[in-house]
């Protein structure tokens, strides 16, 4: 129980990577708030199968995007739980189009959420997130790669992955901050859409010859969450079975 007693909210833990963190940090005896900005439905079906099997979760609608509402996440939180111990920014959108085609509401969706979602997020727990706790902001392995369609999206989480070097020497008060970077993964919104033989060229990219599954990200995030990983701060963690 490598996270008894802590208190973990999830940002887009509704579903896909967010849920199977969700899942694993109750597991590991976190209290966890499932947040949500518009999945109440599949918020709830996540709680319900965390305290089915023993654990402690709530649901909270946020959109991150919004500042007063970050802040009534963190205060809500802190209601129910006393404090918070971890914050996982991992709500996040995804558009995926050349750099010509893509619209001024695309390019404000993504910088929206991806970015203000977690730059509103970080000024929260500047102020109310418990000392010595963790922060870990959601990143994606395009950062590194040049993939067509992947301009505005990979812009996006490089930003997110410069606002995590510069703020682990910031907070203070003995909070890690860092970033993780999880390559191509096995979920429903992410395997919308693709065709087989598209999926079977990005499981060849890497060193496994397969996408990842929700848990090989999980397992990773719950590391980082732990007191295990302290030592660790201001890094961007690539999970990505040697994609790059």
């Amino acid at each position: 129980m490598k996270l008894e007693n802590k208190a973990i909210i999830v940002t887009g833990a509704s579903r896909g990577i967010g849920q199977e963190i969700a899942f694993l940090l109750a597991q590991n005896g976190a209290k966890v708030v499932v947040n949500h900005s518009n999945s109440e439905d599949e918020a709830n079906a996540t709680v319900n199968k965390i305290k089915s099997n023993g654990g402690n979760a709530i649901a909270i609608k946020a959109d991150v995007s919004n500042r007063e509402q970050v802040s009534q996440l963190f205060d809500k939180t802190i209601k129910s739980f006393g404090k918070v111990d971890v914050l996982i920014n991992n709500a996040g959108v995804m558009i995926s189009k050349e750099l010509k085609d893509n619209t001024q509401e695309d390019f404000s969706k993504q910088f929206d959420i991806n970015v203000r979602g977690i730059f509103n997020t970080l000024q929260e727990a500047e102020c109310k997130l418990a000392d010595n706790g963790n922060i870990i902001n959601i990143s994606s392995s395009t950062v590194k790669l040049m993939f067509p369609t992947y301009a505005l999206y990979s812009a996006s989480k490089a930003a997110v992955e410069q606002m995590t070097r510069v703020f682990s020497k910031e907070i203070g008060r003995g909070i890690s901050v860092n970033a993780l970077a999880p390559g191509a993964t096995e979920t429903e919104l992410f395997l919308k859409g693709k065709t087989d033989e598209f999926i079977a060229k990005l499981s060849s990219m890497n060193a496994f010859n397969r996408l990842a599954k929700p848990i090989d990200i999980a397992r990773v995030a719950l590391f980082l969450a732990s007191d295990d990983s302290k030592w660790i701060s201001g890094q961007v963690i690539g999970a990505n079975g040697a994609l790059v």
